[in-house]
């Protein structure tokens, strides 16, 4: 994955903002005229709301399956039967022989729509599983980790990258090599490598205990292999602003370090910070999934949206719903935070371009 940031600083007159804003720009904060450009875009705001409208689905993963499906999200069902238009449907057949015909065994029952009473919408899985209320708990578990790690990694990037830029000198030199030392590995297999030996046994250093399989396992190793991919680009505008004659105005008025970075350097990289966190929460999700098909990213019977598409593709000929719902979930996840992220760059500054691509 690679992060590349170039921003054009060129100052418009007040008429060709006031043209470009449709109105007057005097006294308007950055703030404001972003938002007044991102409300006119509404292809984001359209992706915006069905982004959040997964959120509040997920969200509501515990409700749905307690009221309405009347299971939990490992419960399995083998053996069981429902009842649709008066007839008894076994959740998984059985096979056999019934009088002179043979059918197969071990096919799950189907998508029920509301034929089941809210149960199985999605069908089951082969253990008889709600497929509708496992991948609303995989992706309160894949957005747990998602936007976790989203926040972890923007958080130490934001410093590594403050304290790079700034400084300057030896603390420039050995943030940048840990970023090069990284930077080194390609991000899905430094992740695998990861994620694997610690879904083994677990985190046990310093005073950290995190046993085998908790979501802090994918949400940490998600969160250390992506920082230089942030802190990199946001040190590089640090470095520029450093020069800056505001930065000099600020040091020689008696401003500590500290309060330098804090109130003259933290604003005027607020936005990119918040673009690369909208753009990076999708990374991570996907990571996520990647890590979960392969078994070193959240740990059954947990359930992730990786780990519903790993199960499902043993069955993608008999059963294929219980890979495509969960890839359709993904995409449309991703999806919506990859517009809206591009919409929200944009309006934050137009000039500015912003792209994180693997």
């Amino acid at each position: 994955m690679a992060t590349e940031t170039t921003t054009d600083f060129t100052l418009d007159s007040a008429a060709v903002l006031a043209e470009d804003e449709g109105g007057p720009i005097e006294g308007k904060s950055p703030w404001l005229l972003a938002w007044r450009r991102l409300r006119r875009n509404y292809v984001a705001l359209g992706f915006l709301l069905l982004f959040v409208v997964i959120v509040v689905a997920c969200l509501l993963a515990g409700p749905y399956a307690k009221h309405v499906a009347h299971t939990t999200p490992n419960e399995n069902h083998l053996g069981e039967t429902f009842i649709k238009d008066g007839k008894k449907v076994p959740i998984v057949s059985k096979g056999g022989f019934t009088g002179t015909e043979f059918k197969a065994g071990g096919i799950p029952v189907g998508p029920q729509l509301w034929h089941a009473g809210g149960r199985y919408v999605f069908g089951a899985d082969t253990q008889g599983r709600d497929v509708a209320v496992r991948l609303l708990y995989g992706g309160l578990n894949s957005l747990k980790v998602g936007i976790g790690s989203a926040l972890i990694c923007t958080l130490f990037a934001l410093v590594f990258a403050l304290l790079a830029g700034y400084y300057g000198g030896w603390v420039d030199w050995v943030l940048s090599r840990f970023f090069d030392l990284i930077w080194a590995f390609p991000v899905l297999l430094l992740a695998i490598a990861l994620g694997t030996a610690l879904s083994i046994d677990g985190f046990h250093h310093a005073g950290i205990n995190i046993p085998a399989g908790s979501l802090w396992i994918p949400t940490g190793v998600i969160s250390f292999v992506l920082i230089p991919y942030i802190a990199r680009p946001l040190r590089g505008q640090i470095l520029s602003l450093r020069e800056k004659e505001f930065i000099e105005a600020a040091t020689a008025q008696g401003a500590s370090s500290t309060r330098v970075m804090a109130s003259e350097l933290m604003p005027n990289i607020a936005s990119s910070v918040l673009v690369f966190f909208t753009l990076i929460i999708a990374n991570n999700i996907l990571t996520e999934a990647g890590l979960s098909f392969l078994g070193a990213g959240v740990q059954p019977p947990n359930p992730s949206w990786g780990t519903l598409i790993a199960d499902g593709q043993s069955r993608i000929a008999t059963a294929p719903w219980l890979a495509i719902i969960p890839g359709v979930a993904i995409v449309l996840t991703v999806l919506s935070l990859n517009i809206f992220g591009d919409g929200l760059r944009d309006a934050l500054d137009p000039r500015a371009k912003v792209r994180i691509e693997r």
